[in-house]
């Protein structure tokens, strides 16, 4: 008996000792737990969200920025010089993505601060965050879609909005893409135009001395490569890729 009354005691002085705010967050069986202005279960949902956000990052990248456009002209570009692996694509992917930055900068500082900062400094919730971060990246794909893939895609998801800023994202991202592929093709056929003119001055005259034996790339190779470096190429194309963002789309 007098052991039960000792243990009762202890009990009593423990609960008291206990802070009652401390008493008040311990969680009850099947009870969500509040942290803040969240639940463990909401923060568990946010987490989810953001690492799936952060594993679709460099889709995000090719379908709503410049990258497109630069890396499939680079790439033509190669291909037009004659030497698969020169550049390595790891100096070719970054070379676009450094080109793709200059050209998004605008774009991401804006929404920069109109989205993600305000929502840092609590004075907006997620939804407002996410909508105003979206909406200068909507700005620039609706700037550089050529309408004529806008409304294929309109027509195909039997939409009809009345105004550019209704148009669905679902609906303009696959336009976008369209659309730089396209600039991408027409600007890798300009760079691809004089090593063809190359290949085949030097393919004639091989012929004409009669070394049919010999490779025309083994010639025309060098030749690309110092008339490349001669014009400046790699400013040149930088240059024209960067430019070509300034026009909207047709």
């Amino acid at each position: 008996m007098n052991r039960r009354a000792v243990m009762l005691g202890l009990a009593a002085g423990l609960a008291l000792l206990v802070p009652a705010g401390a008493a008040a967050q311990t969680p009850a069986p099947g009870i969500a737990v509040s942290f803040g202005d969240g639940s463990v279960s909401g923060k568990a949902i946010q987490l989810v969200l953001m690492l799936t956000v952060l594993s679709l990052a460099p889709g995000i990248l090719m379908t709503v920025t410049s990258f497109t456009r630069i890396i499939v002209s680079l790439s033509l570009l190669r291909t037009g010089i004659g030497a698969p692996g020169v550049p390595p694509n790891p100096v070719l992917i970054s070379l676009a993505l450094f080109l793709s930055f200059f050209v998004m900068a605008p774009t991401v500082e804006k929404a920069w601060s109109q989205g993600v900062e305000p929502f840092t400094q609590g004075r907006i919730t997620e939804a407002q965050a996410m909508e105003r971060s979206v909406e200068p990246f909507r700005e620039f794909m609706l700037t550089h879609v050529r309408s004529a893939d806008l409304q294929l895609f309109t027509d195909l998801a039997r939409d009809k909005p009345k105004t550019p800023d209704e148009v669905k994202l679902t609906t303009l991202m696959p336009a976008f893409m369209i659309s730089e592929l396209r600039r991408a093709f027409e600007i890798g056929f300009l760079l691809l135009l004089p090593f063809l003119i190359i290949d085949l001055a030097v393919s004639a005259v091989l012929m004409a001395m009669g070394m049919m034996m010999l490779p025309p790339p083994a010639i025309s190779l060098p030749i690309k490569i110092i008339f490349f470096v001669l014009v400046d190429g790699w400013a040149l194309v930088a240059g024209s890729l960067v430019r070509s963002f300034a026009t909207g789309g047709g």
